[in-house]
């Protein structure tokens, strides 16, 4: 056995205590010389408790309602269900279900305390009897009539709104406001009712026993937790459809009341889930090909001269939507982003200045000594390259470069028919040195076209030698 019991105020709920104190001017313990100093998260509860019954306020001080609650003998929760009772016009119906939560086996021992308050206003057993008129002068003390009879669970609701519980899963299970699973047999007529409040549950917090509550009209849910209700829309990303979907719920604490499908309005938060989802994969955009030029010759400046240069690669990309957000506003769908988007995107991204700088170091073009214009392929593994058939680069004796002539192009020489023959970042070494065994190649296969010993000497061509040469 311990040594010595464990005092009351380290387990018992304190929010009585909070209450008397409160009425007596106090709203901090540390101004009082407890024995046993009243632990912080109990006391924390208790006046969680007490400012959800209006009775104190932000500031720990006894409220108009507090002061009537102080009056009666009950418990804090209990006496706000009388006072608020005697407000409703049915003080007596709270101050019977108060003697029932507080006496047990009056009425029987039913969950369904409805049940077991029919069953008390009908036994005459002298305990039954000395109850009910204990219950009358709860009644009177708080003011109250009895003009206006409602259901138990509207005065319980008064007393219990953090229990108040709706279904969750298998018949007989509930989920409470609080956040709470609690469970009543699934045969009992409560475990079908649309909403409980629940009086008294033992158990765990996910495996709860409730042992005594009440069915809740879900028109009372609104009537006394109006104000306490909250209602959001929320977005987010459906994979399926490739879309954002809107989502209006509303929630009393960890209940959820309704939740549907409602259009989407909130348009900037939408293309910024749109352009995260979008991101994830921005290699699958629309990027044109011009685009994709573009980001490789970026990417390629911010790799070989620093960070100046924004980072375009799909990495890059992908870290921050923020540069994509503001060009899809307006848009719901994956499918509706287009390479207009991402254009404009860019355009911020890389301002006109900067295209400029751009052009200039690194051209998307190169123009061949036979006239063709040719794509300077930035994204290619081994460094820009240029795909170009031989006969168009005769008579050029230097090396084609990038970036003010810092960076030499990689040449991938075909031939006639597109085939690549070499690769080379050196094409004067290549005309002065391995161009002999590879003209007498090409001579063999490709008989129409001009294959000269001196390739420096001959004009670049794009065509075949003219008929009868």
């Amino acid at each position: 056995m311990e040594a010595f019991e464990t005092p009351e105020i380290l387990s018992a709920d304190l929010s009585g205590l909070v209450l008397d104190l409160a009425a007596w001017g106090v709203s901090d313990p540390k101004n009082l010389a407890f024995l046993d100093p009243p632990p912080t998260p109990a006391w924390a509860e208790a006046k969680a408790l007490l400012t959800r019954l209006d009775a104190i306020d932000d500031e720990g001080r006894l409220t108009q309602a507090g002061k009537a609650l102080a009056k009666l003998p009950l418990h804090p929760r209990l006496a706000h269900m009388v006072v608020a009772g005697a407000e409703d016009g049915d003080a007596e119906t709270a101050a019977e279900l108060a003697v029932l939560i507080g006496e047990r086996g009056l009425g029987g021992d039913d969950s369904d305390l409805a049940r077991r308050l029919d069953r008390f206003r009908t036994d005459r057993s002298p305990r039954a009897q000395d109850a009910r008129a204990m219950a009358k002068r709860w009644s009177k003390l708080a003011g109250g009539t009895n003009k206006d009879p409602r259901d138990p669970g509207h005065h319980l609701a008064r007393a219990f709104p953090d229990r108040v519980a709706q279904p969750a899963g298998p018949r007989g299970r509930f989920r409470l406001a609080n956040g709470r699973q609690a469970q009543v047999e699934e045969t009992h007529s409560l475990a079908g009712a649309s909403f409980l409040v629940v009086a008294d549950i033992t158990g765990s917090a996910t495996q709860g026993r409730i042992r005594s509550a009440a069915a809740l009209d879900p028109t009372d849910l609104e009537t006394l937790f109006g104000h306490h209700i909250v209602s959001e829309t929320t977005l987010t990303f459906d994979p399926a459809s490739g879309s954002v979907r809107a989502r209006r719920q509303r929630r009393l604490d960890a209940l959820r009341l309704a939740d549907e499908p409602t259009p989407v309005t909130d348009l900037e938060k939408a293309a910024q889930i749109l352009a995260e989802a979008a991101l994830k994969r921005p290699e699958t955009l629309p990027w044109s090909k011009d685009q994709k030029a573009l980001r490789a010759r970026a990417t390629f400046l911010r790799q070989t001269l620093g960070e100046e240069w924004p980072d375009l690669s799909d990495t890059g990309l992908a870290a921050d939507p923020s540069w994509l957000t503001p060009h899809i506003t307006g848009e719901t769908r994956l499918s509706a982003i287009s390479a207009d988007h991402l254009g404009q995107a860019l355009d911020t991204l890389l301002p006109w200045a900067k295209k400029q700088e751009i052009d200039r170091l690194l051209p998307s073009h190169f123009s061949a000594p036979s006239g063709s214009h040719l794509p300077i392929d930035y994204a290619a593994e081994n460094g820009p390259a240029l795909e170009i058939r031989v006969q168009e680069l005769f008579g050029l004796d230097r090396h084609p470069s990038i970036a003010n002539g810092r960076i030499p192009l990689l040449l991938v020489l075909l031939s006639p028919a597109h085939r690549p023959i070499q690769t080379t970042r050196d094409l004067p070494g290549f005309w002065r040195g391995s161009w002999k065994d590879v003209a007498k190649d090409l001579k063999g296969r490709y008989p129409r076209h001009p294959w000269p010993d001196d390739p420096l000497a001959a004009p670049a061509t794009s065509r075949a030698k003219p008929r009868g040469t």
